[in-house]
């Protein structure tokens, strides 16, 4: 008779294999790599074309308790459609939190299109329901300091009483027909 010893599965055999898989599976969750970075570029980036093409758009974010950016939206569709992409909280020009954005849309519709858009939360009580909420909603209430036809809205007493205004402009101009109604924002670690 042959002896052949079969490995056996130890308790510890199994605990350095969970940790092994946990070690493996935490490679991939952004934590120590250029995400975050990516992010905060493309963020500048976009407040500099804001600023340059809606002058009255500094005067808001100087006003704003702090300001959502979201330097590219991607939505794509036929019949159905979606949008996602990802962006930075900013309170006092620095970024606080990472955020993802998702919308989904239904109804006869074929194409895409890229666009970039601004929150910014006019009062305390809007920037904590936002950073409090576990995916807050853009609702039909937002009111657009940049209109569908490329003018810029005056920053006048009645728009900044508001407590969350928007301005959404595309890559190679403004996005006609803008609304970010059912837009869903979620803290996301990058």
């Amino acid at each position: 008779m042959s002896s052949s010893k079969s490995p056996r599965l130890t308790r510890r055999g199994f605990a350095l294999g969970v940790a092994g898989l946990s070690m493996t599976a935490a490679c991939g969750n952004g934590v120590g790599s250029n995400a975050s970075a990516t992010i905060d570029a493309r963020v500048n980036a976009t407040l500099n074309e804001m600023y340059n093409q809606f002058p009255n758009t500094v005067d808001i974010a100087n006003k704003a308790a702090g300001m959502l950016i979201m330097p590219l939206i991607t939505e794509a569709g036929f019949v159905f459609g979606g949008g996602y992409g990802r962006g930075a909280l900013r309170v006092n020009g620095v970024t606080l939190d990472y955020y993802s954005a998702i919308k989904g849309s239904g109804g006869f519709q074929i194409g895409a299109q890229q666009y970039a858009h601004v929150l910014f939360f006019m009062t305390d009580d809007a920037l904590r329901d936002f950073r409090h909420s576990s995916g807050w909603a853009a609702g039909a209430d937002l009111e657009y300091v940049v209109s569908d036809q490329g003018d810029s809205l005056a920053a006048d007493t009645n728009t900044l009483r508001s407590p969350v205004l928007a301005a959404v402009f595309g890559r190679a101009g403004l996005r006609v027909g803008a609304t970010l109604e059912g837009t869903k924002y979620t803290r996301i670690i990058p």
